[in-house]
């Protein structure tokens, strides 16, 4: 054993990179110019694209994730990855836009429809940031998944992680107690402990040279082999990904039945019913995630739909397919792939609690437990395939996003400044500026706590673009002036001033006011005794006895509880920040401190009397999340109503253009867009209001009946999920 795998497993892993490693090689001897670097060439047909789309959304910490908050939280944890899931259907429209655009960068839009290479040049920076952040959460759910599975034995623990070891371990005991029979001094004990967040895990890898491994193999074949080599590797991953996911079902549910009494898969989930606690199934209002209410869920859904479409990795995905029906099909159906892998995933979790809630103490581990318990007795190389694709996920975001920022860097800053130079320049420019963006989304891992503190900020980064690119592919009205201003004044207000004040004046930090929390209320619910409620309400009636012997200050003893009685059961939630992005915690002085930046639209709010700390937390972002999303509409609108329009035949050419169906072949395209161009009414005969300001397309019956379709899909999937959790009750 080497680092606590075996030497197949380290095999699989070496074998698994070589062959991506040279299907980058192969790929680099077939560019030939920019557009088949970061654009592949624009060849890419249904399969391709589905595969793509699906391992670009797909990161290492979507199976991971999932598996963790339903351990954690039971059914309603898997709402943590399916959020985005009723945006979906608005990709079957919005994904022929993206591709008729015909352009090489998001960056381009803004360029081409505003006339402005300095609006461009600042998509592309601010783009390129917030890409970052976001394959730092692929970096930070790769290295927790590998740690998980390579984790060190107690006794292998220094005395300095032996001593947070411990405090982990009181933090889960304390965590598990309901929270009505803890004594005051437990309470505080509590409370600190949740603030500390103490460290559970320990490997024999070090984290760090790990990222930077990850980091050297994607440079090698996605700088070399451009995006035809990611999307060839993404196909190889994410067939990868999906193996191994439906994999372990089969074999955790017959360990469930063969454990306790049952006769196959079926049996599974009547023994996972009868045995789990009644609110561990509860799909909406479950009180372990309170905050994911009803309102949240459609907040977050609402601004995904509107900002998902802005980012520059989605013009990438879907300007490389072939023509308009390969990028909404490879587009929509790899997003729906994804959706229901997380049923899927969430059923693991669910399973893990009865497998393993016992023996793991830290939700994290839970993935790798269930890979080595579940496939390593094969002796196959399972584990090591297992943490190849895990870090393969990672791998398929992290190339595609590498080769978008890189084009976004290339073609819209460094292009405008060295116009002369050959596309080979700009290819190799591009494989430079690839390897900086990928060391800076590494070198930003760090600086959140949380996989969920990048994904909020991600969610909610593109609104500083959305208007412009909205209003400015829907509306002949916005002009250059409002672009700037709607974009300007978000990005200062919500971003800006909130991290440079913090920074000016540190104090702030501490503030008794800015460091406010929400006081959530106890949550009782009412729920029929399981088998795992009456072992659970067993075993605190003897740490109850057990404290009592020793003299200890403790509640009320806790009664007797009998199967398939009613039971009354107590959740207290923690306190959350109001006015912070990352949260309040103690510092090392014991002071209450606020980290990351500040929320301005809700201290305006507070201060106005609306009282946020009587809010429950989850209003508090819904109110925020929808303010960010609603004002750069507003002042997008108000300035452009008062400003004159944008020079009208740079109008006309570009709404032409994305009236015109895209032909797969170059040829015939080109020719369709020179038809537009002479055509007697410019294809007006498109439009909902053909004599308005408004470009509102006439649905074709493929629109309509994709759009509905894919809202069916959706239906099916949620049916799923209530099917998935009540089959065996």
């Amino acid at each position: 054993m080497i680092y606590g795998l075996s030497i197949i497993d380290i095999l699989v892993i070496l074998i698994y990179f070589a062959i991506t490693i040279a299907i980058g090689m192969w790929s680099m001897k077939r560019i030939q110019n920019k557009e088949d670097y970061f654009l592949g060439g624009r060849k890419f047909g249904k399969f391709i694209q589905t595969f793509a789309s699906f391992g670009q959304a797909t990161s290492a910490t979507s199976p991971v994730g999932v598996v963790t908050t339903t351990f954690r939280n039971g059914a309603a944890g898997i709402w943590s990855s399916l959020l985005l899931l009723f945006a979906t259907p608005l990709f079957w429209i919005t994904s022929p836009w993206l591709r008729r655009l015909r352009i090489m960068t998001m960056a381009d839009f803004y360029e081409e429809r505003y006339g402005s290479k300095s609006m461009a040049a600042v998509y592309a920076l601010i783009g390129t940031i917030g890409m970052m952040a976001l394959v730092s959460v692929g970096f930070t759910a790769m290295t927790k998944t590998v740690v998980a599975m390579t984790p060190k034995a107690v006794e292998q623990l220094t005395v300095e992680e032996f001593s947070e070891y411990s405090l982990g371990q009181e933090l889960n005991e304390l965590e598990k107690m309901d929270y009505q029979y803890l004594s005051d001094i437990d309470k505080e004990r509590l409370a600190e402990l949740r603030e500390l967040q103490p460290q559970q895990i320990f490997s024999h890898i070090d984290e760090n040279a790990l990222v930077w491994i990850v980091c050297f193999i994607v440079l090698i074949y996605a700088i070399a082999g451009g995006l035809e080599a990611a999307f060839y590797t993404d196909m190889l991953q994410g067939n990868f990904i999906i193996l191994l996911s439906v994999l372990l079902l089969p074999f955790g549910f017959y360990k469930i039945s063969d454990m306790y009494g049952g006769e196959g898969i079926s049996d599974a989930f009547t023994i996972m019913h009868d045995r789990l606690p009644q609110a561990f199934f509860e799909v909406f209002g479950s009180p372990t995630v309170i905050d994911f209410t009803w309102y949240y869920i459609f907040a977050i859904a609402l601004v995904a739909g509107i900002t998902v479409v802005t980012q520059p990795n989605q013009l990438v995905t879907n300007g490389a397919a072939r023509d308009e029906n390969s990028a909404r099909y490879g587009y929509v159906i790899g997003t729906f792939t994804k959706r229901t892998l997380t049923l899927l995933w969430g059923l693991l979790g669910l399973a893990s609690i009865l497998l393993y809630g016992n023996s793991v103490q830290n939700s994290d581990l839970v993935w790798g437990m269930a890979t080595r318990d579940l496939l390593g007795g094969l002796d196959l190389g399972l584990v090591g395939l297992m943490i190849a694709s895990m870090m393969a996920a990672l791998m398929s975001t992290a190339d595609a996003l590498l080769l978008t920022c890189s084009g976004l860097l290339v073609n819209n800053i460094y292009r405008p400044l060295f116009q002369d130079k050959s596309e080979q320049h700009f290819v190799k420019a591009g494989r430079i500026f690839g390897a900086l963006f990928l060391i800076g989304g590494a070198l930003i891992t760090t600086q959140f706590d949380n996989i969920l503190q990048i994904l909020k900020l991600m969610w909610e980064f593109f609104v500083i673009f959305a208007a412009a690119f909205w209003l400015g592919l829907k509306w002949r009205r916005a002009n250059k002036k409002s672009a700037w201003a709607s974009i300007g004044f978000t990005f200062v207000i919500f971003y800006f001033i909130p991290i440079l004040l913090p920074t000016l004046f540190p104090s702030m930090r501490t503030s008794e006011y800015l460091v406010k929390q929400t006081h959530p209320d106890p949550v009782t619910r009412t729920y029929t005794a399981h088998v795992m409620d009456v072992e659970e309400r067993n075993q605190r009636i003897l740490d109850w006895e057990k404290y009592a012997a020793l003299g200890k200050e403790i509640g009320q003893k806790p009664a007797p509880l009998i199967e398939n009685e009613e039971f009354e059961k107590e959740y207290i939630l923690p306190p959350k920040s109001i006015f912070w992005s990352k949260d309040v915690k103690k510092s090392e002085a014991g002071v209450l401190t606020g980290f990351g930046y500040l929320y301005l639209e809700l201290i305006l709010l507070d201060k106005m009397g609306f009282q946020m700390d009587e809010n429950p937390y989850a209003l508090n972002e819904t109110i925020r999340i929808l303010i960010r999303l609603i004002f750069p509409f507003l002042i997008l609108i108000a300035v452009a109503l008062f400003t004159e329009s944008d020079d009208s035949k740079r109008l006309e050419n570009f709404y032409l253009k994305m009236r015109t169906r895209v032909k797969g072949d170059p040829g015939e395209d080109k020719q369709a867009l020179e038809e537009s161009r002479v055509h007697l009414n410019g294809r007006k005969e498109t439009l909902v209001f053909p004599n308005s300001n408004w470009e509102i397309y006439k649905w074709s019956t493929s629109d309509l009946v994709g759009f509905l379709v894919a809202v069916g899909v959706v239906v099916l999937i949620l049916f799923l999920f209530f099917f998935m959790v009540s089959f065996g009750a």
